[in-house]
């Protein structure tokens, strides 16, 4: 299994993203740049947290035209992997490989901390190996997670499985108080309708390593894994 980073200008989790893959999961990581012009033979893309270019416009909304997104949304289109992570996420929505924008927090502030999510379905690779209804601690580091679609278009996402993760408390409840950044219906994380692209606003890979003393993000990968490679 070959996994590609992307870094772009701006990109500050591409680190942590390579050493959980190569150190922790023991997998191949091909080292991608923002300039490159072809995904060198990998079989899963990542896209990686951090502020791509300075986030001067929407975040991740100058990072779309980055000339190796040509490449990603290829590779998307023809049921390619691919996995965006807090900024990473908010490109993917920029680049309309999957629906939604990010916006904002609602108090206006950048949020780091550790959050709950309730796994809201299995039905997806990054979920595969999670029990419905499991709840993980995740931290969360941005300015603009607060997740938005128009009702019609949300409602589309819940009656096709592809709300993954929502915000809770530590035992499992989806209310206002569990929400930190005003996402719409407390959604966390999402897929596309192929079920190849996924994206999340939380750092699973910030929650992998036993000496950070949580290892609940870490069943995020193992479930790539287990579904790829079986």
């Amino acid at each position: 299994m070959k996994f590609g980073v992307i870094t772009f200008p701006g990109s500050n989790c591409d680190q942590d993203m390579i050493y959980v893959l190569e150190t922790m999961m023991g997998q191949h990581v091909e080292r991608l740049w923002h300039k490159d012009h072809d995904l060198k033979g990998c079989d899963f893309i990542v896209l990686p947290g951090g502020f791509s270019y300075g986030d001067y416009l929407r975040s991740g909304a100058i990072a779309q035209f980055s000339p190796i997104m040509k490449e990603v949304i290829e590779f998307a289109k023809n049921g390619g992997y691919v996995f965006g992570v807090c900024n990473g996420f908010q490109i993917l929505c920029e680049a309309e490989l999957l629906p939604g924008t990010l916006q904002h927090n609602a108090n206006r502030q950048f949020i780091c901390k550790n959050v709950f999510l309730r796994t809201e379905t299995s039905d997806s690779l990054i979920t595969r190996n999670i029990a419905e209804g499991t709840v993980l601690k995740i931290p969360i580091a941005h300015g603009e997670g607060n997740y938005y679609d128009s009702p019609e278009a949300i409602k589309k996402l819940e009656e096709n499985n592809q709300v993954l993760f929502r915000y809770a408390s530590e035992s499992g409840e989806v209310n206002e108080a569990s929400n930190p950044n005003g996402a719409v219906n407390n959604i966390a994380g999402i897929c596309n309708s192929s079920r190849n692209v996924f994206g999340m606003m939380p750092h699973p890979e910030r929650a992998a390593d036993a000496d950070l003393r949580n290892e609940d993000g870490r069943v995020i990968f193992e479930s790539i894994l287990a579904e790829v490679m079986a």
